[in-house]
């Protein structure tokens, strides 16, 4: 079995972006889809994905079984979060598996949590979502959104009862169809455009790189 590629592998860190300025967009107005609150933060970024992502969503729920919906947990992180998240991962490990560089903490780190120079979710390019009935009753997928260090949240884990193993395969069956790339230690995340994509995909760069900031309100939106 090849060795798994993960985010901090020089042969994604070192994907050229060419940045196309495609904009966020709010997926809280975006009726087709529903978006979780457990995650969300005063500003809304959570809730922001590229245009591109959008479009590919909405089609991969269409191709969902009848009765079930993509559930958005979050995408866009700033920076900062992204770092905070990062580097907290790295202590977490360190109290856990003490005894390594820091090269070794970077590299155990980014199997669950990307760092921030090439995080997907800091170019807007991914989400972390789940599958829910119409009703919004969650389905079971084997673990929890974002529950780390487990080898059951790895997206092909045999670790995992039928029921959740079969929702998976809905999950990815619909959102590969649209194009979008699953990092395989996390089968809550997905994105496209990103670095991570385009070398996945043998893309020859990356569409999406960072992004500053949300984008501001016009005033009609704003009243």
């Amino acid at each position: 079995m090849a060795e798994m590629v993960l985010l901090s592998d020089t042969a994604v860190v070192e994907t050229p972006v060419a940045e196309c300025d495609e904009c966020l967009v709010d997926l809280r107005g975006v009726g087709a889809l529903r978006i979780d609150p457990r995650l969300a933060d005063g500003d809304g970024a959570f809730a922001h994905v590229r245009l591109s992502v959008v479009d590919r969503l909405v089609t991969a729920q269409t191709l969902l079984p009848a009765g079930m919906r993509l559930l958005i947990v979050e995408c866009y992180r700033p920076l900062t979060l992204q770092q905070e998240y990062f580097e907290s991962h790295k202590q977490r490990l360190r109290g856990i598996q003490p005894g390594h560089d820091d090269a070794w903490y970077h590299r155990r780190a980014s199997r669950y949590i990307s760092p921030p120079e090439v995080a997907p979710h800091v170019a807007g390019a991914a989400v972390d979502l789940t599958l829910c009935t119409t009703d919004g009753s969650e389905l079971w997928m084997g673990t929890q959104v974002n529950d780390t260090d487990s080898e059951a949240c790895h997206t092909d884990s045999e670790n995992v009862s039928a029921e959740a193993a079969r929702n998976r395969r809905y999950l990815c069956d619909a959102l590969t169809s649209v194009g979008m790339v699953n990092y395989p230690t996390e089968w809550w995340h997905w994105s496209y455009g990103d670095r991570y994509w385009a070398h996945v995909t043998g893309a020859p760069t990356a569409r999406y790189g960072p992004v500053s900031s949300l984008p501001v309100p016009s005033a009609a939106a704003a009243v």
